[in-house]
C-alpha cells in the first residue's frame, strides 16, 4: 500500500472497531469486544509506525475528495502525516493500545463492557482525526469528536448523579472554548479566504494579512485551547471529569484530548509567531494555571484527583513554553507527559483495584509489599514527573524552564517553583499512598493486592517509556544524539524560528538549581510522611491556607456565584414573564378563543330539521338581498 491508503487505515481501522463493538459487542460476550478494540488500535500503530517513517520533510499529503462545496467555501476530505503529527499519531495509539489492554482488566466486570470499548475506539478515531486533517474543517470535527467522546466516558456510570453532573460540566465548559475556536476559524476565512493549512501558512508567510486580524484569530484559536487543554479560566471541568472510569482519565486527560490544544498552536505556528501578544498571553495564562493547580494539588487526598491537578499543572508548562516560542520544549513535554501520566494515572487505577475502590490515600499505606509492580512503576512515574535526572521528563521540563530563562529570569523563578511544588506534592501522594502502615480496615488490608498481569504489563512499557522517552530529544551537550525531535520539527515552523540553546554551563546550572528543589522536597516527604508516618489531616481539621487549597481555591464556588446563579436567576425570571407570562398566556390564549368559537358554532349543529330548513331560507334570503344591494 502506499502513504496514502495507509493514512485511511490508520484513521479507520478504530472507527471499525467503534462499530463493530458498537452494533455486536452486547453479543459477543465475555472479554471479545475488548480484544477487538484493541486489535483496531494495534492497526492503527502498525500504520503509524510506516507513517512517521514516511513523514521527513514535507511529509504526505493528499486530499481524497471534495467534501464541501458551497459557493466560494471549499473543503476537500483531506490526511496529511508530516513531522508533527506524525508523532502524535503514534503517541495516540501506542499510548491508546496499552490503555486498551489495561481495560480489558479493569473493566472485564463492567456491564457496558463492549459500550466502554465502543466509545474508546471513536474517541481514539476522533483524536486521529483531528490531528492528521490537512485543513481546519477536518481538525474542527475531530476537535468536537473528543468533546463528545469525552462526555460520553466521563459520565459512563451515568447513574450516579455526581458523575452524570461531571460529564455535562465538561461538555459545558469546552463548548465555551469551542465558540472562540468558530470565531477563530471564521475570521481565518474571512482573512484568508481558505480553511487548507498550507495555503493559509503559505498567505501568512508572504505577508497577505492584516496584523489585528492575526492577533484575533490566534486570540480566538487560543481561548479553544483553554477549554479542551483546560486552562484558566475553564480548566475546573478536568479534575471533576475524573468520575469517569481511571482508563478515561489515563487515556483522554493525561495522553490525549488534553493536548489537542498543544498540537493546534504548534500546527498554527505560522499564525501565533507573527503575533507577539497572543504568545505573551499564552505564556503568562499557562504561567498562572500551572502554578495554580500545582497548590491545589498540595492538599488533595483523592489519589486521582492529586494527578488531575498535576496534569492542569503541566499543561500550562507547555504552553508557557508555547508562549516563549519554544515549539519543540511544548511538543517534547507532550510527548513524555503522555508516558509518565499514562502510566501514574493506570498505576492509581492498579492502587484503586487493589483497594476494591478506595481514592482516599489517607486509608492506605504501606502498599508497597503489597503491589510490588504497581509500586515500582509509580516510583518511576513519579521521577519521571519530577524531573529526576536522566529520565524523560527531566529533559523535557529543563527544556522548559531554559526557553523561560531566556525569555524572563522572574519568569523562571515562578516556572521552577511550579516544578517545585510538583515534586513536592507528588512525592507527597507517593509516601502516604506506599510507605507507612496500612491506615485501611483489617477486612481492607486482607483483600489488598496486585493487579492481574494485563494490567500490569502496560505498566511495566509506560515505565519503560517514562525512562527513555528523553532520547528523542537530547540537549546539545550529547553531540551527535542531540535535537532529534528538534530536526524533525524545525521544516515544520517558521523560517525566522531559532532552537532555544544557552551554553553548557548555564543549561547544568539550571539542571542543578531544579535537581536541588527536587531533592528537598524528596527528603521533606521522605521524612514526614515515611520515617514520621504522619497522616495528612482530615477535612474537619483543616483551616486557613490548607483548607483553601483543598477546596481547590474556591474557584467552582466563585464560578456558581457569579456565572452559574445569575444565569439561573434570570432563566427564571425569563421563565416567569415571557415564557410563561407572555407567550404560553398568548397561545393558552388563542386555544381558549378557539374552544369558545367552537363551542359557539356547535350549538348551530343541533339536529333539528326545521331549524337547518329555517336556516337555510335565511341564507337564501340574505344571498339574494346582497345579489340586489350590491
Amino acid at each position: 500500500m502506499n502513504a496514502a491508503n495507509w493514512m485511511l487505515l490508520v484513521l479507520l481501522a478504530p472507527l471499525a472497531g467503534f462499530l463493530i463493538n458498537g452494533l455486536f459487542g452486547r453479543r459477543l460476550g465475555g472479554t471479545t469486544a475488548g480484544w477487538i478494540g484493541t486489535l483496531a488500535i494495534l492497526v492503527s500503530l502498525t500504520g503509524s509506525v510506516y507513517l512517521f517513517g514516511q513523514a521527513g520533510g514535507s511529509g504526505v499529503n493528499q486530499s481524497y475528495y471534495r467534501w464541501i462545496s458551497a459557493g466560494s467555501l471549499q473543503a476537500d476530505f483531506g490526511l496529511m502525516a508530516d513531522g508533527l503529527n506524525s508523532i502524535l499519531m503514534l503517541v495516540i495509539t501506542g499510548v491508546g493500545l496499552l490503555i486498551h489492554l489495561y481495560s480489558i482488566g479493569y473493566m472485564h466486570h463492567d456491564k457496558g463492557f463492549h459500550k466502554f470499548f465502543a466509545y474508546l475506539n471513536l474517541f481514539v478515531f476522533s483524536m486521529l482525526l483531528l490531528v492528521m486533517g490537512n485543513n481546519f474543517v477536518i481538525m474542527f470535527f475531530g476537535w468536537e469528536g473528543v468533546g463528545l467522546c469525552s462526555y460520553l466516558l466521563i459520565g459512563f456510570w451515568y447513574e450516579n448523579e455526581s458523575y452524570g453532573k461531571a460529564a455535562r460540566k465538561a461538555f459545558v465548559m469546552n463548548r465555551i472554548g469551542d465558540l472562540g475556536l468558530l470565531v477563530g476559524l471564521f475570521l481565518i476565512w474571512y482573512q484568508f479566504g481558505t480553511f487548507n493549512y498550507s495555503e493559509v501558512f503559505a498567505k501568512v508567510d508572504a505577508g497577505l494579512y492584516r496584523p489585528e486580524i492575526i492577533t484575533a484569530i490566534c486570540i480566538s484559536l487560543f481561548i479553544g485551547a483553554t477549554g479542551k487543554s483546560a486552562q484558566i479560566p475553564l480548566f475546573t471541568w478536568l479534575p471533576d471529569a475524573m468520575a469517569g472510569p481511571t482508563p478515561v482519565s489515563a487515556l483522554i486527560h493525561a495522553a490525549t484530548m488534553v493536548t489537542a490544544g498543544i498540537f493546534m498552536v504548534v500546527r498554527c505556528n505560522h499564525l501565533f509567531s507573527y503575533s507577539p501578544l497572543a504568545l505573551d498571553i499564552i505564556l503568562y495564562i499557562g504561567l498562572a494555571t500551572s502554578v495554580m493547580a500545582a497548590l491545589i494539588g498540595l492538599k488533595q487526598n483523592d489519589i486521582k484527583k492529586v494527578l488531575a491537578y498535576s496534569t492542569v499543572s503541566q499543561l500550562g508548562l507547555m504552553f508557557v513554553a508555547l508562549g516563549a516560542g519554544a515549539y519543540t520544549a511544548a511538543v517534547f513535554h507532550l510527548v513524555t507527559h503522555a508516558f509518565f501520566k499514562a502510566l501514574l494515572f493506570l498505576g492509581s487505577g492498579s492502587v484503586i483495584h487493589g483497594m476494591n475502590g478506595e481514592q482516599d490515600i489517607r486509608r492506605m499505606g504501606g502498599l508497597a509489599s503489597k503491589m510490588p509492580v504497581t509500586y515500582w512503576t509509580f516510583l518511576i512515574g513519579t521521577l519521571a514527573i519530577t524531573g529526576f535526572p536522566f529520565f524523560s521528563g527531566f529533559f523535557s521540563k529543563d527544556e522548559i524552564l531554559i526557553a523561560l530563562f531566556q525569555k524572563n529570569p522572574v519568569l523562571y523563578a515562578i516556572g521552577l517553583g511550579s516544578a517545585f511544588i510538583t515534586a513536592f506534592y507528588m512525592f507527597r501522594l507517593f509516601f502516604v499512598t506506599f510507605h507507612g502502615k496500612f491506615r485501611g480496615s483489617e477486612e481492607a488490608a486482607s483483600h489488598v493486592h496486585e493487579s492481574p498481569i494485563i494490567m500490569t504489563l502496560p505498566l511495566m512499557v509506560l515505565a519503560i517509556l517514562s525512562i527513555a522517552g528523553g532520547l528523542i530529544n537530547l540537549p546539545h551537550w550529547a553531540g551527535s544524539l542531540a535535537g532529534g525531535l528538534e530536526h524533525r520539527l524545525t521544516p515544520l515552523y517558521m523560517d525566522t524560528y531559532h532552537p532555544v540553546h544557552v551554553s553548557m554551563g548555564v543549561e547544568i546550572g539550571l539542571a542543578a538549581l531544579a535537581f536541588a528543589g527536587l531533592v528537598a522536597a524528596f527528603l521533606y516527604n521522605r521524612s514526614r510522611y515515611h520515617q514520621g508516618n504522619v497522616v495528612p489531616e482530615a477535612d474537619e481539621a483543616m483551616q486557613g491556607a490548607g483548607l483553601f487549597l483543598a477546596e481547590k481555591m474556591r474557584v467552582d464556588e466563585l464560578y456558581d456565584s457569579a456565572v452559574a446563579r445569575p444565569l439561573e436567576s434570570v432563566s427564571t425570571g425569563l421563565h416567569r414573564s415571557v415564557d410563561t407570562g407572555l407567550i404560553d398566556a398568548i397561545v393558552n390564549g388563542i386555544g381558549k378563543l378557539s374552544n369558545k368559537a367552537a363551542a359557539l358554532f356547535a350549538r348551530l349543529q343541533s339536529g333539528n330539521i326545521s331549524w337547518y330548513l329555517l336556516a337555510m331560507a335565511c341564507g337564501l334570503v340574505l344571498l339574494a338581498a346582497l345579489n340586489l344591494f350590491i
